[in-house]
């Protein structure tokens, strides 16, 4: 499933150290690409916010820095909505934790859910257990089942789903 289907995936997902990067090298997938700030959308318009969506697209089809990369611009654009940027940083960590599984850095991948996941409490404390889509208290069970399996593949992770 899509969220964001008229964009297009990635040719690669970006591994550090093994491909070309995306964004600095010639040979990287989205060279030149200069897409400018993200623009805010209040949380309830999540359904709005296609980079938003693609930034789900792109974690669940395994593009893990591109995930990153897509909530990263909505981070800083939300960083006055504090609950908001939580939970976009929340994600962003969790990402970055299965493209440590990646990596085979098996501390990165605890440290870095730990941190995704309690950010994504911290949001349910605030807002409650659905945000801007997601049943988060949900995910964070399973991202926290998956990660306690010690993972070797991402295969098998926890794929966000929006209402």
């Amino acid at each position: 499933m899509r969220y964001s289907p008229e964009r297009a995936l990635p040719p690669y997902a970006f591994l550090p150290g093994r491909d070309p990067h995306p964004n600095r090298d010639p040979a990287g997938h989205s060279f030149g690409a200069d897409e400018g700030p993200a623009d805010y959308f209040d949380a309830e318009a999540w359904r709005k916010n296609d980079d938003y969506l693609y930034g789900v697209d792109l974690y669940n089809h395994g593009f893990l820095w591109e995930a990153h990369e897509a909530w990263e611009g909505l981070w800083h654009a939300a960083k006055h909505d504090a609950t908001q940027a939580e939970h976009l940083q929340g994600l962003i960590q969790c990402a970055a934790a299965c493209l440590k599984i990646r990596m085979e850095q098996p501390r990165g991948v605890e440290r870095l859910s730990a941190l995704g996941t309690g950010r994504l409490e911290t949001v349910v404390r605030a807002a409650g257990a659905e945000y801007m889509g997601l049943d988060v208290v949900a995910y964070v069970r399973a991202l926290r089942a998956f990660v306690a399996t010690s993972p070797t593949s991402i295969d098998d992770r926890p794929r966000i789903e929006l209402d």
